[in-house]
């Protein structure tokens, strides 16, 4: 079938990319599901930092690709051996497929999984095999999912069927977003009623993770980032401390207002700045959790013996350290009730045509979650 899709065909192209237009709005081919396979019309898709990275070239990918690794659909067929999902079911995308029979997949750390990983590096999807191709060129899907498109052909394996009554808008938050942030708060880091936390890099992903902090009961709950319009945003989602981290003072001034450090820091900006920050406001027994993604080549310099001397931890958290099939409905569920407002994150809604504006937007940090609900 045809289908129009957003390809990355170079990454670094100059700024703004409202004028270079690196993802490019194409017809392509989208071959039929194959065994284990779905295809979905894409309702609904978010813009992540991890999108951007890749249009960057910060997070190197096999070109030309569709990008997009946030979304929720409607099923519109399924392939041999799909016998638990339906033409018309509600499904929301997660970005590592889930093969389900690995070492990681087996201890119940399907974030881990190693088919899945290795599909993802190499833009496939979990069987190997490539759906999409333009005037017989195969392009390779982002992490198996590529949902700036009008239909995406995915693994049963990276969908997680919803209930219909739920806005597939709002659903598409917790394929990423919230499976991460909320994810970084609840499974990684623990977090405890009463404890203080702080929250660095408060894009979508780290004011999810503001938000799991708050349902989680903790009991100061710190901000930080460069972006004072975002600061204003935690405030208003229930942070109780407000940091700028350009000031080059901020590491004392949180261990002065704490007396002494920070029992948990999540550190979701994906920035080596951002985890020395975390690092050095963790107190004495503290823990430094961090979801971001840097560039592959950065580095992390610490005081080695601190990590004896004084007990910290430093502890990595990838997609939330979730197993989706459980945490999904769960994080739905508390969303229902008012006690995770994600619909709170999104700051634009936009059309396939503007893809290319949203990606400057987040890069400038004017917008949080920005949903493309028009292909």
């Amino acid at each position: 079938m045809k289908t129009r899709a957003a390809v990355l065909r170079q990454s670094g192209l100059p700024l703004p990319y409202a004028e270079s237009k690196p993802l490019s709005i194409e017809t392509v081919d989208l071959a039929p599901p194959g065994p284990g396979e779905v295809l979905v019309r894409i309702a609904a898709a978010g813009i992540c930092h991890s999108d951007l990275s890749v249009v960057e070239g910060l997070r190197p990918r096999p070109l030309p690709m569709v990008v997009g690794h946030e979304s929720a659909g409607i099923v519109e067929a399924v392939g041999p051996l799909v016998e638990d999902l339906r033409p018309g079911d509600h499904v929301v995308s997660v970005f590592v497929p889930m093969c389900g029979h690995c070492l990681p997949c087996a201890e119940g750390r399907p974030a881990l999984c190693e088919p899945g990983g290795q599909a993802n590096v190499n833009g496939t999807l979990l069987s190997g095999a490539r759906r999409l191709s333009c005037e017989g060129v195969p392009l390779s899907h982002q992490t198996g999912v590529s949902c700036f498109a009008e239909h995406a052909v995915m693994s049963r394996h990276s969908l997680i069927k919803v209930d219909p009554d739920l806005a597939l808008e709002e659903a598409a938050l917790f394929g990423c977003a919230v499976l991460t942030g909320v994810g970084a708060a609840f499974n990684s880091a623990r977090v405890r009623p009463g404890s203080t936390v702080a929250i660095i890099g408060l894009g979508g992903v780290g004011l999810a993770g503001l938000l799991g902090v708050v349902a989680a009961g903790a009991g100061r709950i710190i901000a930080i980032d460069t972006n004072e319009r975002k600061l204003e945003t935690a405030k208003a989602l229930g942070a109780t401390d407000l940091f700028n981290a350009s000031d080059e003072h901020v590491v004392q001034a949180v261990r002065d207002a704490t007396r002494g450090g920070v029992d948990t820091v999540l550190e979701l900006a994906g920035a080596v700045a951002a985890l020395e920050l975390g690092y050095n406001i963790a107190r004495r027994g503290g823990e430094l959790v961090t979801a971001g993604l840097p560039p592959p080549q950065a580095r992390l310099s610490i005081p080695a013996v601190t990590l004896t001397g004084e007990e910290r931890t430093i502890r990595g958290s990838y997609m939330g350290s979730a197993v989706p099939i459980r945490d999904l409905p769960r994080y739905i569920g508390l969303y229902r009730r008012g006690l995770l407002p994600v619909d709170r994150l999104v700051t634009h809604r936009l059309g396939l045509e503007d893809i290319n504006l949203g990606m400057d937007r987040l890069r400038e940090g004017t917008a949080i979650r920005q949903i493309i609900t028009s292909f």
